[in-house]
């Protein structure tokens, strides 16, 4: 009697321990992802940029690449794979337009008529990776990490932009993730040759309309994607470096690094949507979703 009290009692912590084990495994996404290196959370969905390419290179030119809207764990073609994107990176949505990184230029898709051509922003010659961007009212500032350059390009009406607006705004080191709150600027840097330096940290420009940039945490990484929760008291990110995913809290000025529960091999461009972080996995073909 008392052993089988024993043993129910046993089979039950077990299962609960179990339970609650898989309650705190993250979400992972990879319907039809091929090399997802940036997410966007747009009206309850998840748009999902994927390469489509033959081996994972974010300057190739194949133009594979095509963009993926999540419901739950499931995919639709958005964007359809229709030459004009290579290695889709940052995202954003203004005014039913999607606005893309790419290679070298910036598509920008009217989201009312998906197969309709592409305006194409082109970014002078040698600015290759053109990789995040952040709307600042109608200013659009875009990062290119092989050069540092930060251009701003004015997109008042993103369905006919004038191309002729993209002007040079501010070189950082690396400049790659960029997040705005208010007039104050922050930038990710990662070494474009992969060899990490004391200048490869997260920036932070307080004033935008008087550029002057300064290190926000003086911890040298790869650092990738960033991501401001809803009040402003933390700065995500994602580096490279240990495959790290935290975040920085203005309170106590102090980095914080989350457990993904799962192994990330390259945490790339996150997005925040109200208590989820998503959470590329470039190399892996996935998006990590982890609760907050």
């Amino acid at each position: 009697m008392k052993k089988s009290f024993l043993f129910t009692i046993l089979a039950w912590a077990l299962t609960g321990c179990a339970e609650r084990q898989a309650d705190s495994a993250p979400a992972v996404l990879t319907d039809r992802i091929r090399f997802a290196e940036a997410v966007f959370p747009s009206d309850g969905k998840l748009l999902v940029g994927s390469f489509g390419s033959s081996e994972l290179d974010p300057l190739n030119t194949e133009g594979k690449g095509y963009v993926l809207e999540f419901t739950d764990t499931v995919s639709r073609v958005l964007i359809p794979s229709d030459g004009n994107l290579s290695a889709p990176k940052g995202m954003l949505v203004k005014d039913s337009c999607l606005l893309i990184a790419d290679v070298g230029k910036l598509a920008v898709y009217d989201l009312r008529d998906t197969a309709a051509a592409p305006q194409i922003v082109r970014f002078p010659d040698g600015e290759l990776y053109v990789n995040d961007m952040a709307l600042h009212g109608n200013m659009l500032y875009v990062t290119v990490t092989n050069t540092g350059s930060i251009y701003s390009l004015d997109v008042t009406r993103p369905y006919a932009i004038d191309t002729a607006s993209l002007k040079p705004y501010v070189t950082i080191p690396g400049a790659n993730g960029i997040a705005i709150r208010g007039d104050t600027m922050y930038v990710a840097s990662y070494p474009p040759d992969g060899v990490t330096t004391p200048d490869n940290a997260i920036y932070c420009i307080e004033n935008i309309s008087a550029p002057v940039a300064t290190k926000l945490f003086d911890r040298p990484g790869q650092y990738d994607g960033l991501a401001l929760s809803a009040d402003g008291s933390r700065l995500y990110f994602t580096n490279w470096v240990d495959s790290e995913v935290g975040y920085y809290d203005f309170a106590d000025k102090q980095v914080h690094l989350l457990d993904p529960g799962v192994a990330i091999g390259g945490p790339a461009r996150l997005s925040l949507d109200g208590d989820r972080l998503y959470v590329p996995d470039l190399p892996g073909s996935r998006v990590v979703i982890l609760p907050l």
